[in-house]
Parts: structure tokens; C-alpha cells; sequence
């Protein structure tokens, strides 16, 4: 399974499997776009809430067996946009690397610091006791927050560190985060003009 790497810093990849069908598309140098469609309401609101904070335009349209649990086409879905991250990407080339930000939603206080590593890792925390439990919009499962970011970093082969600080409201909660790591990317994936061309790394290579 590999992304199609498009025109500029843009790709594209369909996954299918038993469980589901996905197919997404983003452009990084977009303006927030979003037509997201994965046949689980809550998610769509945070796929969308992703693209209009990161200014990544994101394309998603996902089908799968949510009669059983929508545990799959969640997963599937973000598994799938971390590999279409990662091809966008390229060499990472005279990205800025490393992107932070702190992002409140009422009583909801999340903090999410991305290194476009090349190493994939995940650092979630700080949920009140019970959150994995709720059901968010009749379908979504409050285990799934942490589900999508391992997916994505994994696939996207990056580090987030996610801290949930505060909050109450499980919807407030999962949204702060992923408002959060989409503020985060946006940083990380600029193009930082005064490194040019260079990869931002000792080593040379991300």
C-alpha cells in the first residue's frame, strides 16, 4: 500500500479491505478545504475541523461495515491519511519541522507538539477517567481519539505528543485535541524560507 505522490505537495491513495473502502486526497499547501465523508458524523466533524486549522485541503470518502462498529472505518481512515501525509511530504525538504499549539474549546484545554520525525511516536495523556467510554454522536467511541493518533503517526511517521490539560464535555474534549494537532501541522509543515531547500535535521535525511 503506497500513496500516489500528485503535483506539488500533494497526494492521493484508495485502501480497501474486507472491513472497509477509503479514499483520501490532500493537497499541504491548501487553504483548509474540506469534503469529508466517512458515514460516521462525529468524525467528519473532526476530519473537517483538521483541514480548516491546518489549512491542509483534505478529501475523504470512506465506506465500511459500521452496522458492526464504526471502529474499523475510523481506524481504516486514519491509517490511510497518515500514509497520504507522509508521500505529500516528500523528502521534507524546507519544512519547518516542528510545530506546537495550545487550543481551548470552552472548559477543554489540549496541547499538541509534532516533530515531522520520520520516526513514529505517539505520547497521549492527560483524558479524564471514563473518556474512552463515552459515545460521542451516537457512534463515536471516546477510545477511538487515541486510535486515530496512533494510526496517523504511525503512518504519517511522525512524533505527537498530545496532552488533554482540562475539560469536562467528552465532545469538547476530543475536539480541543484534534484543533490542537491541527495547528501543530500547520506549523511543522510550512515552508520555512530561510533554510530553503535544506532538511531540517543533522543527519540530513527525515
Amino acid at each position: 500500500m503506497s500513496a500516489e505522490k500528485l503535483t506539488g505537495r500533494r497526494a492521493r491513495l484508495e485502501r480497501s479491505t474486507s472491513e472497509s473502502s477509503v479514499l483520501v486526497e490532500i493537497d499541504l499547501d491548501g487553504t483548509g478545504r474540506s469534503d469529508i465523508s466517512t458515514s460516521v458524523p462525529f468524525y467528519d466533524h473532526m476530519l473537517t475541523a483538521l483541514a480548516k486549522h491546518s489549512l491542509i485541503d483534505i478529501t475523504v470518502r470512506a465506506t465500511g461495515d459500521t452496522h458492526i462498529d464504526v471502529h474499523h472505518t475510523v481506524e481504516d481512515v486514519a491509517i490511510t491519511l497518515g500514509e497520504v501525509l507522509r508521500t505529500a511530504l516528500g523528502n521534507k525538504a524546507g519544512i519547518r519541522r516542528f510545530g506546537e499549539a495550545t487550543v481551548p474549546l470552552d472548559e477543554a484545554l489540549a496541547n499538541a507538539v509534532v516533530d515531522i520525525s520520520g520516526r513514529p511516536y505517539l505520547v497521549h495523556s492527560g483524558e479524564p477517567a471514563g473518556q474512552e467510554y463515552h459515545l460521542i454522536g451516537g457512534h463515536f467511541t471516546g477510545s477511538l481519539t487515541r486510535h486515530v493518533f496512533e494510526a496517523l503517526t504511525l503512518h504519517a511517521q511522525i512524533c505527537v505528543h498530545m496532552t488533554v490539560i482540562a475539560g469536562r464535555d467528552p465532545h469538547h474534549i476530543v475536539e480541543a485535541q484534534f484543533k490542537a494537532l491541527a495547528r501543530a501541522l500547520r506549523q511543522a509543515v510550512e515552508m520555512d524560507p530561510r533554510i530553503g531547500d535544506a532538511i531540517p535535521s543533522t543527519k540530513g535525511a527525515l
